[in-house]
């Protein structure tokens, strides 16, 4: 199997969104994803994009994205927010999600970073376990708070 890393393009958002949406079957909340194809399109490939992506294609078909957005921390300066990793259930195990990570940490440094950030349900044991082998820092001090 050739698995190829790369950086997402704008005919990869209708894949990406099929990807998105078993993410959310998978935590469990499947009608929370509301965004429509025209307005993710535009703010990754728009006049000004505000996320970015790589994708990991196996045999030519995407299996699994790593999707970011540039956040700033008035103490650390510009960070890199993971808002999502998703890698297919039939393709886990196979390295594609170490591949993208990898490829984030080297993105990260490439665009002089301060570190990359990102959350993780608490129930998602196999997504701890996958991040405590880049030995990430987990706080348990913070509320996550939203408004809509």
């Amino acid at each position: 199997m050739e698995i190829i890393i790369r950086r997402a393009e704008k005919k990869d958002c209708v894949r990406i969104m099929e990807l998105i949406q078993e993410l959310a079957d998978f935590e469990k909340a499947p009608q929370e994803v509301t965004v429509t194809l025209s307005h993710f399109e535009e703010s990754g490939f728009g006049a000004n994009p505000v996320w970015w992506a790589f994708v990991a294609e196996a045999d030519g078909k995407v299996q699994a994205f790593a999707l970011y957005y540039i956040r700033y921390s008035t103490w650390k300066g510009q960070r890199m927010y993971l808002e999502d990793i998703l890698v297919t259930e039939e393709m886990r195990g196979k390295k594609l999600g170490q591949k993208l990570f990898d490829q984030l940490i080297v993105e990260a440094k490439e665009k002089q970073l301060h570190g990359i950030c990102w959350q993780v349900l608490d129930w998602n044991e196999p997504a701890i376990h996958f991040y405590k082998k880049y030995h990430a820092h987990f706080d348990g001090e913070w509320i996550n708070c939203s408004i809509s």
